[in-house]
């Protein structure tokens, strides 16, 4: 006689997912295979993830990736291995996308705001200052700034409110007389008469208006045709409306002369 091996037909009736081990003779052990769990006859998969989030950080996600494996990855918003998350804070990075001079603030995942700090305004993406400062962060106007502080001219940086009519650098570069003024010292004289006080003028209000007093004492004359604003017949605004804390500043195309 010889020992009928129970595991010989159909894996001994264990399941598809365990190992059929004889025992004594005519009888067998059915053990789930690795990954697997039950009674041998019936094994189920292990998913790792249903006990204690297999072992991921509360911001991570488990995912199984076969019988009792699984990976985690951090949710959005956070890094790391997916055992341990760190919160992203939006902020640490290039200040969130914020104007330089914008306070960011982390609020959600994924979440920040901008605001300007203080003595700037804007939406905090873009934020701006005074227009004495805006004149030097613009390169269509930095010419300007650039004659206002070799003469020490300072009317600009008061409350205002002011109206600026900047001639653009490249006029202010190439026109010759600009050397003549300020060698006979009347330079300080022509870039007053591009200011004008207490009053906050955007394009759409120089429209309506024939003549403005500059803080030079002369009128600049404004005429509006053809859709283009200009002044004393001459210079026209090619650029307009930028706006700063205490005005608002207009570039024209020539030299404005009192």
């Amino acid at each position: 006689c010889s020992a009928i091996d129970a595991c010989k037909s159909s894996n001994g009736g264990c399941s598809a997912k365990a190992e059929c081990r004889r025992t004594t003779p005519g009888n067998r052990a059915c053990v789930c295979s690795a990954g697997y769990t039950g009674d041998g006859i019936v094994c189920i998969e292990i998913n790792p993830c249903l006990v204690n989030s297999g072992g991921c950080d509360r911001n991570a996600e488990c995912t199984q990736t076969g019988p009792n494996q699984a990976v985690c990855n951090c949710l959005k918003g956070y890094s790391g291995d997916g055992k341990i998350c760190t919160y992203i804070s939006l902020c640490s990075q290039n200040n969130g996308g914020c104007s330089e001079f914008a306070i960011c603030n982390d609020t959600e995942l994924t979440e920040r705001t901008c605001t300007c700090k203080p003595n700037y305004i804007g939406d905090g993406f873009k934020c701006r200052g005074n227009i004495f400062q805006e004149l030097l962060r613009n390169s269509n106007t930095s010419k300007f700034y650039y004659h206002l502080e070799a003469l020490s001219i300072r009317d600009i940086t008061g409350p205002g409110p002011f109206t600026l009519f900047v001639p653009h650098t490249d006029v202010l570069k190439s026109d010759p007389r600009v050397t003549d003024w300020t060698a006979k010292g009347v330079m300080a004289q022509v870039l007053r008469y591009h200011m004008v006080g207490c009053a906050n003028l955007l394009y759409k209000d120089l429209t309506a208006i024939t003549n403005v007093t500059s803080l030079h004492g002369d009128l600049i004359h404004i005429s509006y045709s053809q859709d283009s604003l200009v002044l004393n017949n001459k210079a026209e605004i090619i650029l307009s409306d930028a706006v700063g804390t205490n005005g608002v500043i207009h570039v024209i195309n020539q030299i404005l002369v009192p």
